[in-house]
């Protein structure tokens, strides 16, 4: 019997065993790596996701190959969210190594634009700029980094909003006539007289509803006179073969109006892509109410930390 045994165990190749053994134990650990990632990535809440204006889940590669082919591109953001900064800085970084890059800001005022200029040459220090341009409170935080890459690859910058004093005369003194009397120097800051005005449309009527008894026409035109200036200072810095990715609250671009109809009016042949940022409960899936938007949307978790 023994010699039987010992007959057999000789017969068997313990080294293919445990290679075979190895190779099962192998593919069993990959299965349960999978499988705890897959219902990891199932229950984890991400930060962001981008749709399209139908609600269907792309990829920023997506948003990139569309917005290179524009002339035109307005990023919406909500102005405390972390996720429109980085991705406007990730955009713009995309687009200025794809193509020539102009960028503008609703964030820095027109009448400002000879110190944004004079800081983008080293003529001024960035405590300079900070001391002169109204730069807002979270500008180094959400804006300069954008700023210094445009710095560094001497990219254009351009100030397109309208100084605010001016804004706040329409809101409280009587609407677009209330600047009838500003100097020609003031006027150069802000669209060309006379001001077009739509008051039908949508998010002129939604401001105004939505402020209720609060509100009045002269808030909108106020924010129609910062959406008309806006578009024009895009349009006066437009170039051929050069994109201008402007950054403006969402509200000046959702639903294809504000900044947009603006530009129109005025370039209706140009290429033109608008993104805007929404937030959700959930980011799964677009809310109705955001479908149709922008040609992106970008969805954020109600939870996403604010910048300020």
């Amino acid at each position: 019997m023994q010699n039987s045994l010992n007959s057999l165990l000789a017969c068997v190749n313990f080294e293919v065993i445990k290679n075979e053994l190895y190779i099962i134990m192998k593919k069993l650990a990959l299965f349960f790596f999978i499988f705890s990632s897959t219902l990891l990535n199932y229950s984890q809440q991400y930060a962001y996701k981008i749709f399209n204006n139908k609600g269907k889940s792309v990829g920023f590669s997506k948003m990139v190959k569309s917005t290179v082919k524009a002339d035109v591109v307005l990023f919406g953001e909500y102005h405390d969210n972390p996720i429109s900064h980085w991705l406007q800085f990730e955009l713009a970084s995309e687009l200025i190594n794809q193509q020539k890059l102009i960028i503008g800001l609703e964030m820095l005022e027109s009448d400002n634009q000879h110190f944004l200029n004079q800081y983008m040459d080293d003529k001024i220090s960035y405590t300079d700029l900070d001391s002169l341009a109204r730069l807002w409170s979270n500008y180094s935080t959400d804006y300069a980094p954008i700023i210094e890459m445009a710095k560094e690859k001497k990219c254009k910058v351009v100030c397109t909003n309208i100084p605010r004093k001016y804004a706040r005369m329409v809101y409280r003194n009587g609407g677009f006539e209330a600047l009838d009397n500003i100097s020609e120097n003031e006027k150069k800051f802000i669209a060309p007289f006379p001001i077009l005005f739509d008051p039908e449309l949508s998010q002129y009527k939604n401001m105004l509803e939505f402020m209720g008894g609060h509100g009045s026409p002269d808030i909108v035109k106020a924010q129609a006179i910062k959406d008309a200036t806006m578009a024009h200072f895009i349009s006066e810095n437009l170039k051929d073969n050069h994109i201008f990715l402007h950054l403006n609250g969402a509200y000046h671009s959702d639903f294809f109006q504000g900044i947009l109809w603006y530009l129109i009016q005025a370039r209706p042949t140009l290429n033109y892509k608008t993104i805007s940022t929404v937030n959700q409960q959930s980011i799964r899936k677009l809310e109705k109410e955001h479908l149709g938007r922008a040609d992106f949307i970008i969805c954020v978790d109600n939870n996403m930390t604010k910048t300020h």
